[in-house]
């Protein structure tokens, strides 16, 4: 997972020629070599002339071999896996529970959006799982606070929603970039700038929202910081009566990951097991970001999906709601193929997992990114692969 999700939250405003090859006559007689017969025969701890080995070369090419080789297997392995992980066929029932959910940019609650877009939202979400709306109200400032004019139409959109789609819920989406890989963003380390994502939450919460959804990028696995906030939060949310969620990182494919892949680049992106298991235990609803995954082919991406949920699965209580997200996006970018990371390949691996690992989980779900980038296929694919009756 990469910041660059934070530029995808707010909808956008509608060689040199080769040369000639050289001409084919004969070299000067003082270029020709000498006939065999009169070139003094090579050292014996000398390679023949022109076959351009050293003992150092050989030596150096066997190296780089073995390196490629040991960097290669482990990754044809796991790209394997994957591939095995994608086959099978889902369990019977392991389709929605009506624990979906749908991020939503941030024209609905800046007047850009009419109460005939919300009529238009509700026909096309009735009769889906969709129970949640979460909605772009941010982001947050670098000091952990909100001016109320970020969500000033919030009043109007909850009313409507509630109005068009009677039981589903309007959660406030907030978020930003951390100071965990560079100098600016949010510093969660300091007392002050969590007591002000706090009061921040009063604020929407009193706005009318039913939850808060917090989605903070780059998070490290086991930032101990963060479990602090949320435990500050689930505090003010549960006072309220209302949800507390989180956008969540992926989950280490194999173990030790993030350690090896924060070493190599400085951006460890995924989370131990461990971890995701301390936040899932700390809030109502925990989403994975499950897209962004570098797989090049839908079987490997749809087999990343099936292990990712298996791994959530297992840590997650029954308490709380799992959700697992939808790529509704088509950007082509390092670590995103549109061609891999389709809806059909996300659903199948949800299935796969959820039947493998515990297919009568019934607080479980799937959370679709994002409304304003979704294709009529997307739909199709969640209606027909995931939320038909």
């Amino acid at each position: 997972m990469s910041t660059a999700r934070h530029d995808r939250e707010t909808e956008p405003d509608q060689e040199t020629p080769q040369g000639q090859a050289p001409e084919d006559r004969p070299a000067p007689a003082e270029d020709r070599p000498a006939p065999a017969a009169d070139r003094p025969a090579p050292a014996a701890d000398q390679p023949a002339p022109g076959d351009g080995k050293s003992p150092g070369r050989r030596r150096l090419r066997r190296v780089l071999i073995a390196v490629l080789l040991a960097l290669t297997l482990p990754l044809l392995t796991a790209e394997t896996a994957l591939r095995l992980n994608y086959t099978g066929t889902p369990a019977p029932g392991t389709l929605t529970r009506h624990k979906d959910a749908l991020w939503l940019g941030h024209a609905w609650v800046d007047g850009r959006k009419t109460d005939a877009d919300v009529k238009a939202l509700a026909d096309r979400l009735r009769g889906t799982g969709i129970r949640d709306l979460y909605v772009h109200s941010g982001p947050l400032e670098h000091d952990g606070t909100l001016p109320k004019s970020a969500y000033k139409k919030a009043g109007w959109l909850i009313a409507a929603v509630h109005r068009e789609l009677p039981g589903v819920r309007v959660q406030a989406w907030l978020g930003d970039v951390l100071a965990s890989e560079g100098p600016y963003g949010l510093h969660l380390e300091r007392a002050a700038t969590r007591e002000a994502i706090v009061e921040s939450t009063r604020g929407i919460l009193a706005a009318g929202f039913e939850g808060a959804h917090f989605d903070l990028e780059p998070l490290h696995s086991g930032d101990r910081d963060y479990l602090s906030l949320l435990d500050d939060l689930r505090a003010l949310t549960r006072a309220h009566h209302a949800l507390l969620s989180v956008a969540a990182h992926q989950i280490d494919p194999l173990p030790g990951f993030h350690s090896f892949w924060g070493t190599t680049t400085g951006h460890p992106k995924w989370w131990s097991q461990a971890y995701f298991g301390q936040v899932a235990r700390r809030v109502d609803q925990i989403a994975v970001m499950s897209y962004d995954t570098m797989q090049p082919l839908q079987s490997l991406y749809g087999g990343y999906v099936a292990q990712q949920t298996s791994l959530a699965l297992e840590v997650t209580p029954r308490t709380t709601d799992l959700l697992m997200g939808l790529p509704f996006y088509h950007e082509n970018r390092f670590g995103h193929w549109a061609h891999a990371e389709t809806v059909p390949a996300a659903v199948r691996g949800v299935r796969l997992g959820l039947s493998r690992t515990d297919a009568g989980r019934t607080r479980f779900g799937v959370a679709l990114y994002v409304d304003f980038a979704a294709t009529e296929d997307d739909w199709t694919a969640y209606r027909n692969d995931w939320a038909r009756r």
